[in-house]
């Protein structure tokens, strides 16, 4: 009898343990979140850094993404009004209209996606449209090929959920086979191979493929850029069946990346701007850590990488995160825009970075799976 008890007052405990875990990250994605949408209460408004630019950049887009996380653990309506509102402007339409093919001016439309699937407003046939044009269009830059347009790895992000999403919806092959043949383009062929399969991670584009090195002899491999890389395949497993050839293939590389990632993190909980060299960049960086707990986070729930050896560094990154957050919601040690580690140097806690939109966003990705992450 007594150890019956004991056992149910450990389950109580434990309970209350979790839930308050759970509310201390929520009230912290919160807090972030209602800075952002008062300080950008008019989401029609476009950007003005350095010059104007319409408010459905992939910068706001990344944004957005966060903030559609956010609404599956906190629904509140306003949430969605405030997507709606930017929809709306914007008309349903990626940046520069259903000729883009610039894949930072993709990327608004996975949240058009995600909207219209959980409301059913808004249309969809822009974004078919653009994909469909996309599909057909030689790459004059890539020698007329039609799998030459993401020549940086941070298109993955933007663009390649866009064409696995609307595969989802579909059931049309067409947009999962450009996905998958464009992605390995990146990964195989362009600069020689993005990916070094050998140590798990991605230089950022053809100019940094080595022989390129960083000043201390070390390959170049940007936090934020291999972070993008590990969201989309995140994102596209997500609408996958767990048995298709597709997600099996990006599966094995998320993997990979997991395992070389878990021995970046530094024991603070951070991951920097560089993930292997830290002569230059000693400093914490925001953005890549959010994203790489993201996907550790996903990871685990959906049973791809153990607990006990991946929990740790979500906990530890968690942590990390937030003691990034100022009192007013403000996000320190955000790296600014760019494609390299020294780009927005020095990144500080206090350093205001040229946008803060897509900081937020990855802030939310991150603090929303692991919320969902102390469930299980």
């Amino acid at each position: 009898m007594i150890m019956k008890r004991f056992f149910f007052l450990s389950l109580v405990c434990c309970g209350f343990a979790t839930a308050f875990a759970q509310q201390d990250v929520l009230q912290t994605a919160r807090q972030t979140n209602d800075y952002f949408m008062t300080k950008y209460s008019d989401p029609t408004l476009p950007t003005h850094v350095g010059r104007m630019r319409e408010s459905n950049l992939w910068t706001r887009a990344v944004y957005y993404e966060g903030l559609m996380a956010l609404y599956t653990i906190d629904p509140q309506q306003r949430y969605l009004d405030y997507t709606e509102q930017w929809c709306n402007h914007h008309q349903w339409q990626a940046r520069g209209g259903v000729k883009a093919t610039n894949a930072d001016n993709q990327c608004c439309q996975q949240t058009y996606i995600e909207l219209n699937q959980l409301t059913g407003k808004g249309t969809l046939q822009p974004t078919k449209e653009n994909l469909e044009y996309q599909m057909v269009t030689p790459n004059a830059k890539a020698g007329g090929a039609l799998y030459g347009w993401w020549t940086w790895i941070d298109a993955i992000q933007m663009a390649m959920p866009v064409y696995v999403k609307m595969y989802a919806i579909t059931n049309d092959q067409r947009f999962l086979d450009y996905a998958m043949k464009s992605y390995r383009w990146t990964r195989n062929e362009l600069g020689g191979g993005c990916f070094n399969g050998k140590e798990g991670l991605w230089w950022r584009d053809k100019d940094y493929v080595a022989p390129y090195k960083e000043k201390d002899g070390k390959n170049c491999y940007w936090s934020r850029g291999n972070g993008w890389v590990y969201a989309a395949l995140v994102r596209c497993m997500k609408e996958l069946s767990p048995k298709s050839k597709a997600y099996k293939e990006l599966r094995k590389d998320f993997l990979l990346m997991s395992k070389a990632l878990l021995h970046c993190q530094h024991e603070d909980g951070f991951w920097h701007a560089s993930l292997v060299s830290d002569i230059d960049y000693p400093t914490p960086e925001m953005t890549g850590t959010a994203l790489f707990l993201y996907g550790m986070a996903w990871g685990i729930q959906n049973g791809l990488l153990k607990d006990l050896t991946y929990r740790p560094a979500c906990d530890k990154a968690w942590a990390a995160l937030k003691s990034c957050m100022h009192k007013d919601g403000f996000l320190g040690w955000n790296q600014g825009t760019g494609k390299d580690p020294s780009a927005g140097q020095p990144v500080t806690f206090t350093s205001v970075p040229d946008f803060e939109d897509y900081g937020t966003g990855c802030y939310l990705l991150g603090l929303t799976e692991y919320y969902k992450l102390q469930t299980k």
